[in-house]
């Protein structure tokens, strides 16, 4: 999916983005719809990102929603509710699983990685 592969591309192209997260190793899944792609960070550069392959391979903690929300969110000015990844989660447009203390501890870096697909950013 094209549009997920972008991300690579903006986070590893954001030298603001990669030094917020230069202590940030780990891997994680991000779900688009029935898909789920592993993203693995090396140093806050995202070293890889591709469709899981088989239900062995996981990440720390998962975050899901629809393409549709997915689309809404990386408009260059989102909706209401789309805004931010914790204003979808209140209104139930995307689901976290897994160890959320990562996420947690490393708030925004990963919002601001999820954004970085938005339209002109």
């Amino acid at each position: 999916m094209k549009v997920i592969q972008n991300i690579k591309n903006k986070v590893n192209n954001n030298t603001i983005l990669i030094e917020r997260g230069k202590w940030i190793n780990l891997t994680f899944v991000l779900g688009v719809d029935e898909k789920e792609f592993i993203v693995k960070i090396i140093d806050g550069k995202i070293n890889s990102i591709y469709q899981k392959k088989v239900d062995t391979e996981f990440g720390i903690f998962k975050i899901s929603s629809s393409l549709k929300n997915w689309q809404k969110h990386w408009l260059k000015i989102p909706p209401r509710d789309f805004h931010d990844l914790f204003a979808m989660l209140s209104k139930k447009l995307v689901k976290l699983d897994g160890d959320l203390k990562p996420l947690m501890q490393n708030l925004q870096y990963f919002k601001d990685l999820i954004a970085s697909n938005r339209a002109n950013r």
